[in-house]
């Protein structure tokens, strides 16, 4: 089943600013925003599809992949929606007339930002965790249909410059620039917070709006054995979308 009108969609990799990349979105005031629908049946569902599952992780009856396409099928009949999520999620659901139901965008990291703020949080992450892969074949499974590149932000152009880039993004999805959407109040994120009560949104939490910030470089020489070793093999992912990002 198909939606009334096309979802815009910002397929990103983990910590790569795309939830405060949401809440500028959430700002808006003009779409239902999600956060990460499919993630929370991938890690959450009811039967979920991570590789680190345990048997005392949680499971939620009646959260299926099924039931979360549904539900963003009746709010897109309701108005608007904006998405924001992970590719290696949704690998199962890769069809042309799935991905037809989507204005599809892209953020990407530097894989070694990325990372070593997972390893920070989940020194035993899995790979497959990091959406790299995933989202470098997504990118060009849609470039091969539509016959040109969706378009690519990076993490670093857009904390450089949040205006600017925000601006370019909106022209090239073609939804209004709202500038105000870039500022907001410090406080909670209850909206973003199913894994385990938002722990990875402490800095979106103090912040007040996407505002523009000293480019930085990031050395993994110290780093342990495992993260260089993911690093090198992420890097021609975040290479071949880079290639194609809006320019700052």
């Amino acid at each position: 089943m198909a939606s009334e009108q096309l979802i815009l969609a910002l397929w990103a990799v983990p910590r790569s600013t795309s939830t405060a990349f949401e809440w500028m979105m959430r700002q808006r005031g003009d779409f239902h925003c999600l956060h990460e629908p499919f993630g929370e049946v991938w890690y959450q569902g009811e039967d979920p599809d991570w590789p680190r599952l345990q048997e005392d992780s949680v499971r939620t009856p009646g959260l299926t992949y099924e039931s979360t396409w549904a539900d963003m099928l009746a709010l897109a009949k309701d108005g608007p929606v904006f998405t924001k999520d992970f590719p290696h999620y949704i690998t199962s659901l890769w069809t042309p007339e799935w991905l037809a139901n989507f204005r599809h965008s892209f953020l990407i990291r530097n894989p070694a930002k990325t990372v070593t703020s997972m390893f920070k949080h989940w020194p035993d992450f899995d790979i497959r965790e990091t959406a790299f892969a995933e989202q470098r074949e997504l990118f060009d499974k849609l470039t091969e249909i539509h016959g040109t590149p969706p378009p690519v932000i990076d993490s670093d152009d857009l904390l450089a410059d949040p205006h600017t880039m925000v601006e370019r993004w909106c022209n090239a999805v073609d939804i209004p620039f709202v500038a105000e959407a870039l500022s907001w109040e410090p406080g909670a994120r209850d909206e973003v917070s199913w894994w385990d009560g938002g722990s990875f949104h402490e800095n979106l939490r103090g912040s007040d709006g996407l505002k523009p910030q000293p480019k930085t470089s990031i050395d993994i020489a110290d780093a342990p054995d495992r993260v260089k070793a993911v690093v090198d093999e992420l890097m021609p992912h975040y290479e071949h979308l880079h290639a194609h990002r809006i320019k700052p």
